[in-house]
């Protein structure tokens, strides 16, 4: 059932993704030749004005074809001679779409099991935590963990855990007003559990309500849209490889794990219902990744073009940036291929 649930899901991001596309193309008057769900031969198609819509039969992917859009074209309604502020919504409506319907999973399943939202608030500290020794009291609110924000209550525990050393910079909010406390030294104390921690606990809740649900969700919703860019930092520093990575037979995977692990089948379905807003927001936010064949890539090439062209007065041939973005594609695919052959391979 959740893997099935799992597939359901990718085809959604898919569908929306491109729709987001296709919606501001047709807004902004650039013509659109197609619009398909998934790859490869049609299952059924149809022509509706100047759009062919299909349905193919290869369950991966999906596109936008829009007249125009690697090449010099004579349309005035082509693509590649829409205004660059044209260009740059459609581009950046893909990734959108995919963040707001994470927004609004978050939202949705908020509104239906939340009854308290969880604060940002110290409610006890150990007596002998070195917390309450560099300054830290019962009461304060969170706000900054080693310079990052804390967006929600679980952010403390994880901003906390990626510092290794036992020196930490916290900015606090105390009666409405911001204290800093840098490079403290705050030990990890075994305080009867055989776990070492620094001996805080945060038990504040508020009850729910639209604003705080609303203002939750959003701040859930940053915080994946970090742990993206966490785990992108991880990769280049090496502190995570190739085997922490994963593709869509991974994630398929993780997601029918997760909700076998639940205590019920309601909440393996909530689970992995919430596993997939996170899915939502990373691919919003790999796909703007300034990588060629990604709309980010082609995003960042229509900003450097449109530069190039101010500077030297004279129009740079489009078919330059479509070869790149081609190459682009070609080791984005073969790199696909070989994540979800790991993947595979780890299956046995």
């Amino acid at each position: 059932m959740y893997i099935l649930i799992a597939i359901l899901f990718f085809c959604f991001l898919i569908f929306i993704h491109e729709l987001g596309h296709f919606i501001t193309a047709k807004l902004t008057g650039v013509k659109v030749n197609e619009f398909a769900l998934f790859m490869g031969p049609a299952i059924f198609k149809f022509k509706r004005g100047e759009t062919t819509y299909r349905l193919n039969c290869l369950p991966i992917g999906g596109y936008c074809a829009m007249e125009g859009e690697d090449g010099e074209n004579d349309d005035p309604r082509a693509f590649v001679n829409a205004k660059v502020w044209k260009r740059l919504i459609i581009l950046c409506a893909g990734s959108f779409m995919n963040f707001l319907a994470g927004f609004l999973i978050v939202l949705l399943l908020l509104a239906f099991t939340a009854e308290i939202i969880p604060q940002k608030t110290v409610s006890y500290i150990e007596p002998e935590s070195d917390l309450l020794t560099v300054g830290i009291r019962e009461g304060d609110e969170f706000y900054k963990i080693d310079g990052k924000r804390v967006y929600t209550s679980g952010d403390i525990s994880l901003l906390l855990d990626r510092n290794t050393t036992d020196k930490f910079d916290f900015t606090v909010i105390r009666d409405g007003k911001k204290i800093k406390l840098e490079n403290v030294t705050v030990e990890r104390k075994d305080f009867g559990d055989g776990t070492p921690r620094l001996g805080v606990s945060f038990t504040n809740y508020e009850d729910a309500n639209f604003f705080n649900e609303f203002g939750y969700a959003w701040d859930n919703c940053r915080d994946y849209a970090r742990l993206v860019w966490m785990g992108l930092g991880d990769l280049i520093s090496g502190k995570a490889g190739l085997n922490d990575m994963g593709g869509p037979v991974k994630i398929v995977e993780v997601v029918d794990e997760a909700g076998k692990e639940a205590e019920s089948k309601l909440d393996g379905v909530m689970i992995v219902i919430n596993l997939f807003a996170f899915i939502a927001i990373n691919l919003a936010v790999m796909n703007m990744l300034p990588i060629p064949a990604l709309d980010g890539g082609r995003v960042f090439g229509l900003l450097v073009t449109w530069c190039l062209e101010k500077i030297l007065r004279r129009k740079i041939n489009p078919q330059v940036e479509g070869y790149i973005h081609a190459v682009g594609m070609i080791l984005l695919l073969a790199f696909m291929a070989f994540i979800t052959f790991k993947d595979i391979w780890s299956l046995f």
